[in-house]
């Protein structure tokens, strides 16, 4: 019947919208993260993600053969950087920031993980770095070997900014003071006092550097690689391989930012928004890696005087309340670092409220359990219809075969009969698909909050399940562990997963079977297929599934316990008429 088959269809667009990723994700998704942990001879031991470190501290590649960190960073005097969330430090020659871990930050979730790195010097394989600048004419300048001086003993913290020196040879003083807060925001003032017989233009800017591009995936859910914001519009349509096929990109704003993205770090440089700003990500050269340059106006600097120009450096952490709250500071969409697509105005909402019931409850699992709870309690009303509305066209089915056999070579005649036949019995046909388009964006957005939200990484739940944002890494299909043998994601199946298989296929048993042969060998299939589907996926996102499930399951025995003939009619109405 028409009506049905509008049903099965809307069901079935509505799977492909959720997991049709799943088919192509390498392609066009991301996986989950990968497994915080794997079981081993049935024990429960860390997994080593190397992707952490070097996903995110790559940069320009030196000219030379990669060293290693600890020595090239003893190759030049250094001013320590310590702040709540950050180590490292500032190499006075060149005046970069290009030593930099997050100390909050793990790299696994084992107890003496090292922290992340996100800066790594230039002559290392994974450089990564900060720098600011002058260009100009007929004026000595600093340079990347320029050797800068700082007070002795001098340590950037939030309490004691720090101010290099370098003078040339004509006169002119080129100072930059750096300044850092408790989180991950440095400000840089960049002062030139020209104390020369004669005027000189300069023209400041700032920069970041890196010499690989990120191990993360950049595709159409997550935006990985060169981001900015020009003019008030965010730009996420150039990736490395973009810059390395086209090459350089030029943009002029009025403030804005320009940096680059992993999949949960952020190193960008914010000019002052007053200032015009040419900006450019520029691809990789033989000397150097990918750089993202901002200028601002030149300025001119008449003798005895100086001139001065601040900009910023967020280097961290994409924390959603951190980049909200520097988006109000700074005066320009930082926030925007998070390329949350078309349905923003709903996934920061449930990103909020689980973040709420994270605080409430202690344990990201649970808070998930939580949300669950309240979507089906919003949606009781809509899943009772949906209920009453299976089993009262189940009912229908002897009479809407009648209608078919009458008017079968009328279809004009046919729709008009079955429309008044709904009408007559109060039925909605569509009604059982109000609940799953519903949960479509509903499930997206958590999909969304699970890939993109820094909160969220290492996040456990309860026993074998450290990270919520990596598969379910228990598995039956290689004995639990015992067998040494690691199964690709759609394989993987996790006790996660096959619950998740389990409740589907009980809660299709619980609704009253199609007419048509071909839909119920579709119904009967579909939840083993969406197990092998959601393997791969976040364990949040199956602990999401399972337990509305479950709650389904529980809501439909309740409504069968109030209406005993409603569930009479569903058993013992024939599956064909």
């Amino acid at each position: 019947m028409n009506e049905q088959r509008n049903m099965i269809l809307a069901i079935a667009l509505s799977a492909i919208v959720l997991f049709g990723w799943g088919i192509v994700t390498e392609y066009f998704f991301p996986t989950a993260n990968p497994p915080a942990t794997r079981i081993v001879d049935g024990k429960e031991v860390p997994v080593a993600r190397p992707s952490d470190v070097k996903s995110t501290a790559p940069a320009p590649a030196a000219p030379a053969a990669p060293r290693d960190l600890a020595t090239v960073r003893g190759e030049s005097p250094r001013v320590a950087i310590e702040t709540p969330r950050l180590r490292g430090s500032i190499n006075l020659r060149g005046a970069r920031i290009d030593d930099l871990v997050l100390s909050t930050e793990k790299v696994t979730i084992k107890p003496n993980s090292p922290p992340v790195r996100l800066f790594a010097p230039q002559g290392t394989a994974d450089s990564y770095y900060a720098g600011f600048g002058w260009t100009g004419q007929g004026v000595e300048l600093p340079g990347p070997d320029t050797g800068w001086t700082a007070p002795q003993g001098a340590k950037l913290t939030p309490e004691t900014p720090v101010t290099l020196t370098w003078p040339n040879r004509t006169g002119q003083i080129f100072e930059i003071r750096l300044a850092v807060d408790k989180d991950y925001l440095f400000t840089a003032e960049q002062r030139v006092t020209n104390r020369g017989t004669g005027a000189v233009a300069v023209r400041p800017y700032s920069l970041i550097s890196r010499a690989k591009a990120s191990k993360d995936p950049d595709t159409w859910t997550l935006h990985v690689g060169p981001v900015g914001v020009f003019n008030g519009v965010a730009n996420y349509d150039w990736g490395f391989e973009d810059l390395v096929e086209e090459g350089e990109r030029d943009f002029a704003s009025t403030g804005g930012w320009i940096g680059f993205g992993d999949a949960y770090w952020l190193a960008a440089v914010v000019p002052d928004q007053r200032s015009r700003v040419d900006a450019a990500f520029i691809p990789p050269t033989e000397t150097g890696g990918f750089r993202a340059i901002a200028y601002v106006d030149n300025a001119v600097v008449a003798p005895n005087t100086a001139t001065a120009a601040r900009s910023s450096l967020f280097a961290g952490a994409k924390e959603i309340k951190l980049l909200d709250r520097y988006t109000a500071s700074l005066g320009t969409p930082l926030e925007q670092a998070i390329d949350w697509g078309w349905f923003e105005w709903f996934m920061k909402p449930i990103f909020k409220l689980l973040n709420w019931l994270f605080a409430q409850l202690g344990n990201f699992g649970l808070a998930i359990i939580g949300l669950t709870l309240i979507v089906r309690l919003l949606m009781f009303p809509v899943a009772q219809k949906q209920f009453k509305s299976f089993a009262g066209m189940r009912v229908l089915q002897p009479k809407m075969k009648a209608l078919q056999e009458r008017y079968k070579d009328d279809k004009p005649r046919l729709q008009q009969e079955m429309l008044k036949l709904y009408q007559e019995e109060k039925v909605n046909p569509m009604a059982g698909c109000l609940p799953i388009l519903i949960q479509i964006p509903i499930f997206y957005a958590l999909y969304k909050v699970l890939l993109l939200a820094v909160e969220m990484r290492h996040q456990p739940f309860i026993l074998w399940i450290k990270d919520l944002s990596a598969p379910d890494p228990l598995t039956p299909v290689n004995l639990f562990g015992y067998l040494p043998w690691d199964p690709p994601g759609f394989l993987a199946l996790g006790v996660l997963p096959i619950l998740l298989g389990v409740t589907m296929w009980l809660q299709f048993k619980l609704n009253p079977p199609p007419a048509d042969p071909v839909q119920q060998q579709v119904f009967a299939f579909m939840p083993w297929v969406l197990m092998f589907v959601m393997a791969p996926f976040a364990a949040g996102l199956q602990l999401y599934w399972t337990v509305n499930n479950i709650l389904t399951i529980l809501q439909q025995k309740w409504l069968y316990s109030r209406h005993p003939g409603m569930k009479e009619a569903v058993a013992t109405a024939p599956a064909k008429p």
